[in-house]
């Protein structure tokens, strides 16, 4: 079996099984994790993650972080000048930028079809890389889970610790991973 194919089999196993409510925004969240090299693979079939979402009953959401970065930079005033000196940007990378695409997440899980039966797919995260932390993101966003949060997550996940794009070190997060070989933890 292909490895999309096998992460997306072993998702829709974990989806539809009951799902346990009164959980922590963490415990909510699932980590589609793969290689950094089937990252195009994966955006292409994506529409398989919503059909095997649907057909177990769950609405589907889907969210794109790449153009978040873009958007952000655009609605600057000084975008110019940090052009040329892009280490200014730095402070404003880690509080506004940050809460900017928290906001931008939290805006799909706040929508009124994203309710409890729900899962907000998020896909994209490779283009927060340099720029914040995901790790951060999702703590500011945790608390607006109603149903589920799918982050696709291109990189490794050993000893309950996420590495994004293999690079970075990495961070134990409460959510449940599916692998390639797995079938997710059940919580």
């Amino acid at each position: 079996m292909a490895r999309i194919e096998e992460l997306v089999s072993s998702y829709k196993n974990h989806i539809s099984a009951p799902w346990q409510k009164n959980l922590a925004g963490a415990q909510k969240t699932i980590f589609v994790v793969y290689p950094k090299t089937d990252e195009r693979r994966l955006r292409v079939r994506l529409g398989e993650f919503e059909i095997a979402t649907k057909e177990t009953g769950h609405g589907w959401h889907l969210f794109d972080f790449t153009p978040v970065f873009a958007t952000w930079m655009a609605s600057i005033d000084y975008r110019d000048e940090y052009f040329e000196s892009p280490s200014d940007l730095d402070i404003k990378l880690e509080t506004d930028f940050l809460h900017y695409a928290a906001g931008e997440l939290g805006n799909y899980l706040n929508r009124e079809s994203a309710d409890e039966n729900s899962v907000v797919a998020a896909f994209g995260v490779a283009s927060l890389y340099g720029l914040t932390k995901i790790s951060l993101v999702l703590k500011e966003i945790e608390h607006n889970i109603r149903g589920r949060l799918v982050l696709f997550f291109p990189g490794e996940y050993e000893n309950r610790n996420y590495r994004l794009l293999d690079a970075r070190d990495g961070w134990n997060y409460h959510a449940v991973p599916i692998t390639l070989h797995s079938g997710g933890e059940q919580i």
